[in-house]
């Protein structure tokens, strides 16, 4: 049976599909092709999938109840990653609602069709949004994360409460993972290293929030896909998470390697060969100054370390990036 990869067309969930294709393994997409970001940078991932045996896609939304009551009817599925979701910290100060489809209703969709067909393992992705303002560094699992500072960290801790509902009441092994500020080639446009570039290479300011004073565990896509590729094939056993005796864990997906902004900006630089014009602007509502991942739980089990470094995996970005626009390297800063 294929795994079920929802949000297939998005930056980690196409690196996730291409992956396990190339090792033999079948799955199953679905994507709604949002608007929120360029749906051209979508199809192309999609058309790098379509080619490839053992590969089926259907275009649907995880917030239609009777598309997914449908799709679990007609399909079975071994495994399912759930990584379609309304992102950005940012954009549910000014969309709150359409979170609340995508995240809340969605996962329960999502949910309900794991339960009823008892598949093997239900990952999904959460988000180092969900630690709010703590002040400890580096995060924790064990961490209390009771108090978001934005609507979509509410809905990750929601999705976090859920899965652990499902998994107490009906058996549903889920493993919650969150990730920490993912980047890389075909990664999305509305974060911060391709908006950075888009902007450089315009020749435009680009907004550093915080005056610069930020700190981030950037995480490379590879690094992400390695991780949750070894994790698909290892659900929880019940009790596997302190506290609980469901078959339910939550962990850090990161590099847990933090990076100042300025550095990330400067390596950016670098990579293109041209200087950039900043824009140093207050923190923006809903975000924090620094995250950091604790990664020790992650390492143990799966027996890997995501620690590619930021300048080499910007380096690989700016190399798709390039090719993918046909723009030219510059001969600025090196």
């Amino acid at each position: 049976m294929p795994t079920l990869i929802t949000g297939a067309a998005g930056f980690v969930g196409s690196t996730l599909a291409m992956r396990l294709l190339q090792r033999g393994e079948a799955v199953f997409g679905i994507d709604n092709f949002s608007p929120y970001y360029d749906v051209s940078l979508k199809r192309a991932r999609l058309a790098r999938l379509t080619p490839l045996p053992g590969f089926s896609f259907a275009e649907m939304d995880v917030a239609d109840r009777a598309a997914m009551i449908a799709l679990f009817a007609d399909n079975a599925f071994s495994d399912i990653v759930h990584l379609a979701a309304q992102v950005g910290v940012r954009y549910s100060v000014e969309q709150p609602l359409q979170f609340v489809d995508a995240n809340l209703v969605g996962f329960g969709h999502i949910l309900e069709g794991a339960r009823a067909q008892q598949v093997r393992h239900l990952l999904y992705a959460s988000s180092s949004s969900v630690y709010g303002a703590n002040k400890k560094l580096p995060f924790s699992e064990s961490d209390n994360v009771d108090h978001p500072i934005s609507l979509y960290a509410a809905t990750k801790k929601a999705n976090e409460l859920m899965a652990h509902t499902y998994a107490h009441l009906f058996g549903v092994p889920c493993t919650g993972l969150r990730f920490f500020t993912v980047y890389g080639p075909w990664q999305r446009p509305d974060m911060a290293l391709y908006k950075f570039a888009n902007a450089i290479v315009a020749g435009e300011p680009i907004p550093v929030y915080n005056h610069g004073h930020m700190v981030r565990d950037f995480t490379y896509i590879d690094d992400v896909v390695e991780s949750v590729s070894r994790l698909l094939a290892m659900p929880p056993a019940p009790g596997t998470e302190e506290g609980t005796a469901a078959p339910y864990r939550v962990l850090n997906i990161g590099c847990s390697r933090p990076v100042e902004l300025l550095h990330y900006i400067t390596t950016l630089e670098r990579c293109l060969g041209r200087s950039a014009t900043l824009n140093l602007l207050p923190m923006q509502p809903g975000d924090v100054s620094a995250t950091a991942a604790d990664t020790s739980r992650l390492e143990h089990l799966i027996g890997y370390h995501p620690g590619t470094a930021v300048e080499d995996g910007i380096g690989r970005f700016v190399d798709w990036y390039l090719e993918y626009y046909g723009i030219a390297r510059g001969n600025g800063p090196a």
